[in-house]
């Protein structure tokens, strides 16, 4: 059958405009993905990664050096946990010394009672989720090195210093145990959420800033036991879909913290907000961040 040169024309405008359409929808996907606009948080700092590969997939000063307030204690309980041959269950007794610090900074506090004998696993608890400065003293008391109290806690606070070197934390410096620091305590949105990446890989992390709220037997000084109940700070555990962590912060100078993490399709977004003005900023920034990671 003999085409006419008109047919031949009528067949080429198809596979032209076939051609086109391809083209452009090639070129749709990415043009639509590259409008993602990142947020704008309220926070002087942030930043988010992927945690599975690094990626980091926002920054806002995410290196300036800020007071971190007790998001210091992830670091706490990371250098708890990679003590060697740790004992979760050993126990601490519990020393008068402990609650007179919480009155004389009147500091957040797990409750902890003097001459109680605490597991350190509870003491974990007592860190994370009520952000107990009197959990963190007794950890620093426990793990550090030396015949007096302050050279334990001076050692601890060297063990935080070296673990935070070893991770390659260029723009962090503790000089406390709990993040009531004395000038030179401080970190950045990167910093954190790096230390706090290495952190989740405990299993034993991830089950205690995950937790909602706990109810713990301690043993008394008399032999007896009672229960201590604590509630975790972060009220982004079942109000966030996914979230999974990991600790608030707030102080004088660090005024509003939070580094947080959660997990949806298998994809874990982790990331910090530093120096926000208020609890309900630094809520709202990170679930910015989180939406955000996830999309990108």
């Amino acid at each position: 059958m003999k085409i006419g040169i008109t047919g031949i024309r009528r067949a080429s405008a198809v596979v032209v405009t076939a051609g086109a359409v391809l083209t452009a929808g090639a070129f749709t996907a990415p043009a639509q993905a590259a409008t993602l606009k990142a947020p704008t948080i309220e926070a002087k700092g942030g930043f988010v990664m992927n945690n599975g590969t690094g990626k980091a997939l926002f920054t806002k000063a995410a290196d300036t050096r800020r007071s971190t307030g007790s998001t210091t204690k992830i670091m706490t309980a990371r250098v708890v946990l990679a003590q060697k041959n740790l004992k979760l269950d050993s126990k601490v007794t519990i020393q008068k010394a402990y609650s007179d610090y919480i009155v004389s900074k009147t500091a957040s506090s797990a409750r902890l009672i003097v001459g109680d004998k605490v597991t350190v696993r509870q003491l974990l608890y007592g860190l994370m989720l009520p952000s107990g400065c009197d959990a963190a003293y007794a950890l620093a008391d426990h793990f550090g090195s030396g015949s007096t109290r302050a050279a334990r806690v001076k050692s601890f606070i060297g063990k935080m210093n070296s673990t935070a070197k070893s991770l390659g934390l260029k723009n962090t410096h503790f000089d406390s145990f709990d993040g009531i620091g004395h000038g030179t305590n401080y970190s950045t949105p990167r910093d954190l959420t790096k230390l706090a990446s290495s952190a989740m890989r405990y299993a034993t992390f991830r089950a205690v800033v995950k937790t909602k709220s706990t109810k713990q037997k301690v043993t008394t000084k008399n032999g007896g036991y009672r229960y201590m109940s604590w509630t975790n700070t972060d009220t982004l555990l079942g109000s966030y879909p996914g979230a999974i962590g990991v600790k608030t912060g707030s102080g004088p100078q660090a005024k509003y913290c939070l580094v947080f993490a959660a997990t949806r399709r298998g994809k874990t977004v982790i990331g910090t907000v530093l120096t926000a003005s208020t609890v309900a900023h630094r809520t709202a920034d990170a679930k910015k961040l989180m939406d955000y990671g996830f999309k990108k």
